[in-house]
């Protein structure tokens, strides 16, 4: 397939899909009325449901009015105990989780995910505390990232290896860190540069705003962060343009001299119908400035059901759906074209679907979803930890940190599925208290089997057996229940 048949197919998939997820940020200072201080796709701060009062400049607020907390993805709170605040506006969440694989590993490690570190264990996966400032139409969002998820995101991301200065541990501790400007132009015009977070395969990076805590392999390997320059422009009350241009696929330097492009179109027609697309195209393989990934995210949200004043029974229920398609051509790789035996085939592509209903005035939801994924190259799988790692070793650049390295070469095979169903109890819009059964399978042995990927007693300080291996199996089933809190 050639770069131009490519990037025809976008254009294409771009004039029948767009984007959407909105939350807002307001203040009662009129030239300021909207102050976007979204993401890509999932729309943060502060509340979902806009509380300015009518005025001549409200007709210029995206979405005025629209209650969208019931969103993958978006804020489910619809008032901010902080609406009153003049020039910033706090925020604070925290996800304390305990899960619990039945292939029990040894070494309590968990393989393959973003949102959980330890089995069998009561961890402190994400504190975020910061905030949005805001001073006449400058515009800047800072938010801190502690706990296991500090270590797990960043380890995916390889740019930090070229060039000095530790990048992975000088953004760590930030999820989001940008500063920039809003222009009063059709229905506001913002360009922010920093740290901001990635479209994510329709969740947020935030565990209270999604549907599921485990997210499906569609959402769990692409993108949780950006760093560069996205610039928002809502020229309709429904549209929202953002071109970004940033340094790499998930990254915090660059990989090769060029950095990364892409855009965003969101577009809400009503509260209940919500639909995006993401374009990505970069050089994102290290010391192959030749090969390029292009890759595209589309979703569908429905809200089909709403009976807001209903005292007992259902109040509402919506489904989404997820499809992404990538690829990467060329410094030996084929995208699609399978025919080269030196130059295989390499390229993503996945889809997932939920199903969400709530009930008992809105304080349970039931979620039911899963999806399906293949990656032939290995090269968005998230990499097994360990022994089992082949990522560079920074001590010994001629060895990977694990002595027993999982295969990521050229058109290497993997195929994957999951489901997952959970339980929420949300007694108020601050907390949620969470109970999932996720099951998840593999064509290859890829997820910690009952051995681990450490050593054969669990410790890293055990000396391995020239016998041992790393314990990877093709599934696991895991219970996770997590307290999700937000102010």
């Amino acid at each position: 397939m050639t770069i131009k048949k490519c990037l025809m197919g976008l254009f294409c998939l771009i004039s029948g899909t767009s984007l959407a997820q909105h939350n807002l940020l307001t203040s009662n200072t009129p030239s300021s009325l909207f102050k976007d201080t979204s993401y890509t796709i999932t729309q943060k701060p502060i509340h979902s449901t806009l509380t300015v009062q009518p005025d001549s400049t409200a007709s210029k607020i995206p979405l005025y009015n629209f209650d969208l907390s019931w969103a993958n993805g978006n804020d489910r709170r619809t008032e901010d105990i902080w609406k009153n605040q003049k020039w910033f506006i706090p925020s604070i969440l925290l996800d304390v989780n305990y899960n619990f694989s039945f292939n029990n590993p040894i070494d309590n490690t968990v393989v393959g995910s973003t949102a959980l570190a330890r089995h069998n264990e009561i961890q402190l996966s994400a504190l975020h505390f910061g905030g949005d400032f805001s001073y006449k139409n400058a515009r800047a969002r800072v938010m801190t990232q502690f706990g296991t998820r500090s270590m797990v995101v960043p380890r995916n991301d390889l740019s930090p290896y070229r060039g000095q200065y530790q990048l992975a541990d000088v953004y760590r501790y930030l999820s989001e860190a940008y500063a920039g400007y809003h222009f009063d132009k059709w229905y506001g015009i913002n360009v922010d540069a920093g740290l901001f977070m990635s479209y994510i395969g329709l969740n947020s990076f935030y565990q209270a705003e999604n549907w599921e805590y485990q997210a499906s392999f569609t959402s769990d390997n692409t993108p949780w962060f950006f760093n560069g320059i996205r610039i928002q422009i809502y020229p309709t009350r429904h549209l929202k343009i953002e071109p970004w241009i940033i340094n790499g696929w998930q990254s915090y330097g660059k990989f090769n001299s060029m950095p990364g492009f892409g855009f965003n179109l969101t577009y809400i027609p009503r509260e209940s119908i919500k639909v995006l697309t993401n374009n990505y195209f970069g050089t994102d393989a290290a010391l192959l400035g030749e090969r390029m990934r292009f890759h595209s995210d589309n979703s569908l949200l429905v809200r089909y059901y709403h009976q807001p004043k209903k005292k007992r029974g259902i109040t509402k229920m919506a489904f989404s759906f997820t499809g992404d398609l990538g690829f990467e051509q060329g410094g030996g790789v084929s995208g699609f074209n399978n025919s080269n035996p030196n130059a295989p085939a390499q390229y993503f592509a996945s889809a997932m679907a939920y199903n969400r209903v709530w009930f008992g005035q809105n304080r349970w939801a039931w979620t039911l979803g899963g999806g399906w994924m293949t990656n032939p190259g290995r090269y968005l799988v998230l990499y097994p930890t360990g022994q089992a790692s082949p990522l560079p070793n920074p001590q010994n650049p001629t060895q990977t940190e694990g002595a027993f390295p999982f295969s990521a070469n050229p058109g290497d095979p993997f195929t994957g599925w999951d489901c997952s169903t959970n339980l929420d109890f949300m007694p108020n819009q601050s907390v949620t208290f969470r109970f999932e059964i996720v099951h998840r399978n593999a064509n290859i042995p890829y997820f910690a089997g009952r051995g681990g990927v450490t050593s054969p007693s669990g410790f890293t300080t055990t000396t391995l057996p020239l016998d041992w291996r790393p314990d990877l199996v093709k599934s696991e089933t895991r219970i996770i229940m997590a307290i999700l809190f937000r102010m």
